[in-house]
């Protein structure tokens, strides 16, 4: 077999396995179910987080994040990111927000976007549009900071 049918072979298979769902019966742990096996969608509540939190990971690509939120009001909001032969970015006010559910938002008036939202035990914060907050080319490279909720660590 030539290793172009098997390449093809391949990535037929790996597309068909990533359709596969869960068997039938089984839900991921801790999921919540109606009583006809369906899935109940995660609970809109308010958001609350706070953290103080600074991380390196292997690389050397470095976060640190200051967050205050109470009842989906951000009272305090500033992050740093440091990208290895890159550079740094800096997302410190000031921003306005103009969003409280199901996710908030803040933005600037150079257009920078801050999304943060919840997933289980984690808040995530995403950057949108902030290059300008970023030395010549690192934004491309910046990805969202994680913080866990019940430690306040972030990475």
């Amino acid at each position: 077999m030539s290793l172009p049918l098997k390449l093809g072979l391949l990535a037929v298979a790996l597309a068909l396995a990533g359709c596969a769902g869960m068997p039938d019966g089984e839900r991921p742990p801790g999921a919540r179910t109606f009583p006809d096996g369906r899935l109940k969608p995660m609970p809109v509540r308010p958001l609350a987080v706070r953290a103080d939190c600074r991380h390196r990971d292997e690389t050397g690509y470095e976060v640190a994040a200051r967050l205050d939120v109470r009842n989906a009001e951000v009272r305090a909001f500033a992050a740093s990111v440091s990208v290895p032969r890159r550079g740094s970015c800096r997302f410190d006010g000031p921003f306005i927000q103009t969003r409280r559910s199901p996710s908030v938002q803040l933005r600037a008036a150079d257009g920078c976007e801050i999304n943060i939202w919840e997933q289980a035990h984690q808040v995530t914060i995403g950057f949108a549009g902030c290059a300008s907050r970023c030395s010549r080319g690192t934004y491309d490279y910046v990805y969202p900071i994680i913080i866990d909720r019940r430690s306040g660590q972030c990475h």
